[in-house]
């Protein structure tokens, strides 16, 4: 990946390197905005060997000894985003997603740094398959991929796996998403155990006792549809109860896409108790509710349901007073063939990526319910935190990667704009505001609009 200039809409096929040694990028004229360093001013950007050199105006001399020069006149200059909750499918259902497409669908959405799920065929429950993950995502990959390791073999909620060697080779962060750790002693067990490991531990809250076979947020809307629901206390309870073991035991313990308005007053007493919590939501539940499902739309298909506008309100305040720490997409793509069936046989999920940014801004940043520097840092340096990684930042010295978004440009949703494999939005039609224009990994420009 040399000459690192595309086309518009392109995006670059492989795993970029970090810039050639010596080699030196400008971005000119911008609005730098990096939350974790405080800072908003327009300035330029030197990019040295694929870090970032200097946060400075440049001399005319600087100017003209650059290798390329982008001109980010009227453009804001973000950290490039961070999401901690994604599903890549690959092993297994590569129909679905892979590695490389993933990847391009992050790059489209300003993304350069993710972490991947571990519940694929097989699942990544050991090191050669965290190895195998990793290994493949260097050569595939145009984006930083990071993996999450399972909790228990296969998934299964019956064993605990090797997290010490899995987390050597590189996991950053333990979960069997998909399914919640259902035995209360198994997961005081991962969690005493994470310890060790230094990484948190993400729990998908739900008993499956109280969802029972439910498919969508269980209220008015579910009884006028005649749809089985899923009640708020599904994800409550193993909530409260994951807290409860981290006050007790010890341990990070993070909760995975939270919906419930009560899970977030939960989160946000026991953090204030001093346990070591953490807590993310995607964008889906603070930009519609559970009456996207009428017409039985199973786009708007997921787990955790969408809940009612109560909960969205909770949510909202939860990224408000930074109860919720990250915004993530669980970004799950499905293939049209397990979306079109009726409501009740069709597959939980859908993709967000390349949407994240313009709905954050549209729903949240627009309407003045957070503030633009809130809003970064919910997709940059905080869920960097969580996994303990050094990125959504653009510190002299660290690795340049970095989102050039429009905040002027007002959008409409279509396929067009989707590079992941799958199409599984519920937002096409919507008119969305401010747009992602390029992306840069190491210096070099992986999408370009």
């Amino acid at each position: 990946m040399r000459g690192n200039r595309f086309n518009a809409g392109q995006d670059a096929r492989s795993n970029p390197s970090p810039g050639q040694e010596g080699s030196r990028v400008l971005i000119l004229n911008g609005t730098v905005i990096d939350p974790s360093q405080n800072l908003n001013k327009k300035t330029d950007v030197l990019i040295e060997d694929g870090k970032i050199g200097s946060l400075e105006k440049l001399s005319a001399a600087d100017r003209s000894s650059a290798d390329e020069v982008i001109d980010a006149q009227g453009l804001w200059v973000f950290p490039g985003f961070v999401d901690i909750h994604v599903h890549f499918r690959e092993p297994g259902n590569e129909g679905s997603e892979t590695l490389a497409t993933g990847s391009r669908a992050a790059a489209r959405g300003g993304f350069t740094s993710v972490l991947v799920m571990p519940n694929t065929t097989p699942p990544i429950d050991t090191p050669e398959m965290v190895r195998w993950v990793s290994e493949r995502a260097k050569d595939e990959s145009l984006v930083d991929i990071y993996v999450c390791g399972a909790i228990t073999v296969g998934r299964q909620g019956q064993q605990l796996t090797d997290m010490m060697r899995m987390r050597r080779v590189g996991a950053m962060a333990f979960s069997d998403d998909g399914d919640p750790v259902s035995n209360a002693f198994m997961m005081r067990q991962a969690l005493e155990y994470a310890q060790l490991t230094g990484a948190p531990v993400m729990d998908h809250c739900e008993d499956h006792a109280l969802s029972c076979g439910g498919c969508m947020n269980e209220g008015k809307i579910a009884t006028l549809l005649g749809l089985s629901g899923i009640p708020h206390s599904s994800e409550d309870t193993i909530v409260a109860r994951d807290l409860l073991l981290a006050e007790e035991f010890g341990g990070r313990i993070h909760i995975c896409h939270i919906s419930s308005g009560r899970s977030v007053e939960l989160v946000r007493q026991f953090k204030a108790r001093g346990v070591k919590v953490s807590c993310e939501t995607a964008p889906h539940y603070f930009s519609v509710t559970d009456a996207m499902v009428q017409g039985y739309n199973t786009y708007a298909k997921m787990n955790p349901p969408l809940r009612e506008s109560h909960d969205q309100a909770e949510i909202i305040r939860g990224l408000a007073d930074g109860t919720i720490d990250a915004i993530a997409t669980d970004h799950a793509p499905h293939h049209d063939d397990c979306k079109n069936l009726e409501f009740p046989s069709a597959a939980f999920g859908i993709i967000g990526l390349e949407t994240s940014w313009a709905l954050t801004y549209t729903q949240l940043v627009k309407t003045k319910k957070l503030s633009l520097d809130q809003a970064v840092s919910l997709l940059t340096h905080r869920p960097a935190g969580v996994i303990g990684v050094e990125r959504g930042t653009l510190k002299v010295g660290s690795m340049a990667n970095v989102t050039l978004v429009d905040a002027a440009q007002r959008w409409r949703l279509e396929p067009k704009h989707i590079a992941s494999k799958s199409k599984n939005s519920p937002f096409y039609g919507w008119d969305l505001e401010s747009k992602v224009m390029r992306t840069l990994y190491a210096g070099k420009t992986i999408y370009n609009a």
